[in-house]
């Protein structure tokens, strides 16, 4: 794997986050990276001032530019970990950047944004919202991404809440866009959406980076027909996404306890909306942790938790890997109190069967249909 990012007189190590459970053959940096650093050196470095970077998978953007003390926002907490990693790794002061999540930005403007275009355009939407009061005639808005995702849709978001846009041409399957911000009265924020949830008295809320933002997925619907018994229980719903299990569990069981955990800081804020908006006297039976699988609460939780719930997911940004899944449930055996259980519902053909039976040793069917199969694994 090639580790060694070289870019005119800078090199830098990177790797994705954690690297221990990478694919070899992925790096921490693709060409819509190296675009937008090439179009940022004949900048002057006066003229370059506050830079702003958005959405910076591994941080490849955010190191190289570190000298600038730019802000990194972002809805990932893995990508956050990723390039707190890779300022490690170069030996950058932590100090040099400053971290805010996707639902918060800093209070000054800036001269430079700088913009990894998202898989998932609602979630650029809300940060074109979001730029809207933020920036002036002056500032500097450049994007880059895959070219299959910036279409005529992307353009016209930019168009709609900045000003006029262009593109350039594509090179290694990547492209720039340049937006020239116009004043104009800002647009009304279209986040967070809501929709009711069927058979049931709640109304659900989602953030704009939240899978599933219209409609239940089926897969989490499969689950709530097949729901295990959770009276009494300390439970964690991990990778909660808008906290829809959760909730459901909240409303079954009286004396359930439940912890809601999402490397996205947007679906756990989705899910803290929805049992505050419908429940809101089990709030104090709840918490709401953004973390890496269970890395940032395992210690605290460990061999305490009677069950935990799960639909792993198998994509990373733009990448399809199993890692996650994985870590998932190693995760949850550390956290799992003995006897404990292990719940998940998976694609029938990701066959993770095996893997909690090696892990676990013994994994058992609880229900299956086409498309999925629902799993449950206890600890010894």
């Amino acid at each position: 794997m090639n580790t060694i990012l070289t870019l005119f007189d800078r090199s830098l190590t990177l790797r994705r986050y954690p690297a221990h459970l990478q694919d070899k053959n992925e790096q921490a940096w693709d060409a819509a990276d190296e675009l937008l650093i090439g179009e940022l050196q004949d900048a002057p470095a006066p003229s370059l001032g506050k830079v702003w970077i958005l959405n910076d998978d591994c941080g490849a953007l955010t190191s190289y530019f570190s000298h600038f003390e730019p802000i990194w926002i972002g809805d990932s907490k893995v990508s956050q970990l990723a390039c707190e990693q890779n300022l490690a790794l170069n030996h950058i002061a932590p100090a040099q950047v400053t971290f805010y999540d996707s639902l918060h930005c800093p209070d000054d403007k800036p001269d430079w944004v700088l913009i990894k275009i998202p898989k998932t355009l609602a979630l650029l939407e809300h940060q074109l919202q979001m730029l809207q009061s933020k920036v002036n005639d002056n500032t500097r808005v450049v994007a880059s991404g895959k070219v299959q995702l910036i279409q005529k849709s992307t353009l016209t978001l930019f168009e709609k809440y900045l000003g006029p846009t262009k593109t350039s041409l594509a090179k290694k399957k990547a492209r720039l866009v340049f937006c020239t911000p116009q004043a104009h009265s800002p647009l009304p924020s279209t986040f967070p959406t809501s929709w009711p949830l069927a058979g049931t008295p709640f109304v659900i809320h989602n953030h704009a980076n939240v899978f599933a933002r219209q409609q239940l997925d089926i897969g989490a619907r499969f689950l709530l027909e097949h729901m295990p018994d959770c009276q009494g229980k300390k439970v964690i719903d991990l990778g909660c996404g808008n906290g829809v299990l959760g909730l459901s569990i909240l409303q079954r069981f009286a004396e359930a306890q439940v912890i809601f955990v999402d490397e996205s800081f947007m679906a756990v804020e989705s899910a803290r909306l929805n049992v505050q908006s419908n429940l809101p006297e089990r709030m104090k039976d709840c918490e709401f942790v953004v973390s890496n699988c269970l890395e940032q609460l395992n210690d605290s939780v460990a061999r305490t938790i009677d069950l935990v719930l799960c639909n792993p997911p198998f994509h990373q940004q733009n990448r399809i890997t199993d890692h996650i899944a994985w870590q998932m449930f190693n995760d949850a055996k550390q956290a799992l109190k003995p006897g404990g259980e292990l719940c998940i519902v998976g694609n029938r053909h990701l066959d993770y069967f095996q893997k909690l039976k090696r892990l676990f040793g013994g994994c058992r069917l609880v229900a299956g249909n086409a498309k999925f199969s629902i799993l449950s694994a206890s600890k010894r």
